[in-house]
């Protein structure tokens, strides 16, 4: 029973491990050492509650549910507030695609707070309900509303007219 139990979390966390890289990712602001022990300690708490996974509905989202809450934690600790570097990562300069509006986006994503970024990705990353995403963070539906549109309020006013621009290109 337990190695079938051990598979299947092996299975789950191989076919699940990119995506939520992705979305840490975005919730680190493209940190990509952040990410991984986001990654990383996500995983570890779900092959904890890995026995009683059969009794979640969705195993993905709740597996995005404790990345959120992982990056709303770190995000609390004083220790979270150092920053060895300002620059992105080279990875995302080979990404493919529109690099610089990939660029310009994660970086005035990082310049909103945990929270609001923590919205806006649940919201139109993961392009989940309000409903869901106030599940995620313990809030009211009306409260991911108001914080959802007051985050884009500020990611339209921190990029200005170089979205417009970057997209017409």
């Amino acid at each position: 029973m337990r190695t079938a139990q051990t598979q299947a979390y092996l299975e789950f966390s191989a076919a699940r491990a990119g995506h939520l890289f992705r979305s840490a990712c975005l919730l680190a602001s493209g940190d990509t050492h952040l990410a991984e022990d986001l990654v990383q300690e996500t995983l570890g708490r779900m092959y904890v509650v890995w026995g009683r996974i059969a009794k979640v509905d969705n195993p993905a989202a709740y597996a995005q549910t404790v990345l959120v809450r992982a990056f709303l934690t770190h995000r609390r600790r004083s220790s979270s507030r150092e920053s060895p570097s300002a620059e992105l990562p080279d990875r995302l300069a080979g990404a493919g695609g529109d690099t610089l509006l990939r660029v310009t986006l994660l970086t005035a994503l990082a310049e909103l707070g945990p929270k609001d970024r923590a919205v806006l990705v649940l919201r139109y990353w993961e392009d989940r309900s309000i409903e869901e995403t106030a599940e995620v963070l313990q809030t009211s539906a009306g409260a991911v509303r108001t914080r959802s549109v007051r985050a884009l309020s500020r990611l339209r006013a921190e990029l200005g007219g170089s979205l417009r621009d970057l997209a017409g290109q």
